[in-house]
């Protein structure tokens, strides 16, 4: 198992600081939330994202990929009865794609809680059908660059649209793409009151990447899980990519966060 660490935590910090940074405490790779860099990708030049790749491949570290991808610009949603926005967010989600593709990441984190939430007056499946319609075009081409988009379920409180594994595996058995696969979250994990290890288990055939923090919002070892057995699950299942960190709660600063969290990961791994 690698770990990585998400950008945002980083606010302020210039790329180059960041990754340079990261690689200097340990990490293997960073996740990049791309509002983080500009309102749009498509405000983000060719050069900037192939400055991006050269930097990361300067410092030996990798470009994990992209998550919080639909937040920006304001107004995208997967869920929304409009069909020309549901349109627009598949369009702009290619390019979220390019984007990943541009800078060196191979993972695609689909969370988004606002941006799929199931509205007054729609049925769960209606939902599933618009995911269907606008993530067509993005995992053919996402396939193309050899990316993977990666289906997260979230806790219920953060939207009413795949809030378990179950769920998650459900639409992705579904929709049977090769480039469609499953991320785990430990806080959203928490929020299906059953036991991590069983969770990662049933996932097993499926999981392609995993966020690491407590469900206090902090990182790994902030808080009261243990992540021990969750390792260990991961262990079982002969899990070999990365365990992400990626926190809500940025008050302890970026060095606390990011120092504190790789020397608690490392212990288990």
């Amino acid at each position: 198992m690698k770990i990585g660490i998400c950008n945002e935590i980083f606010s302020g910090w210039s790329i180059e600081e960041t990754i340079k940074y990261v690689k200097s405490i340990g990490y293997d790779g960073l996740e990049i939330a791309p509002f983080t860099l500009a309102n749009s990708v498509l405000d983000i030049p060719d050069e900037e994202r192939k400055r991006i790749k050269n930097i990361a491949k300067k410092h030996n570290l990798e470009i994990i990929g992209t998550h919080w991808l639909l937040v920006k610009p304001e107004g995208l949603s997967i869920s929304s009865p409009d069909h020309e926005l549901r349109k627009k967010t598949s369009q702009y989600f290619v390019e979220l794609v390019k984007f990943t593709s541009d800078t060196g990441g191979k993972i695609m984190v689909l969370g988004s809680p606002k941006q799929r939430s199931i509205g007054q007056n729609q049925t769960k499946q209606q939902v599933i059908d618009y995911f269907k319609e606008v993530i067509k075009e993005p995992l053919e081409i996402a396939k193309e660059k050899n990316i993977t988009i990666c289906l997260e379920p979230l806790a219920r409180k953060e939207t009413n649209f795949v809030n378990t594994a179950t769920e998650a595996i459900s639409i992705i058995q579904e929709i049977n793409h090769p480039n469609l696969k499953l991320i785990l979250d430990v806080k959203a994990m928490t929020d299906e009151k059953r036991p991590y290890q069983e969770i990662i288990e049933e996932g097993k055939e499926y999981l392609c990447h995993f966020h690491s923090n407590d469900e206090n919002l902090l990182g790994p070892g902030f808080g009261n899980i243990d992540f021990a057995p969750i390792i260990d699950a991961l262990k079982r299942i002969s899990y070999d990519r990365y365990l992400s960190v990626e926190v809500f709660d940025f008050s302890p600063g970026p060095k606390v966060i990011a120092e504190k969290s790789i020397q608690y990961l490392k212990r288990f791994i």
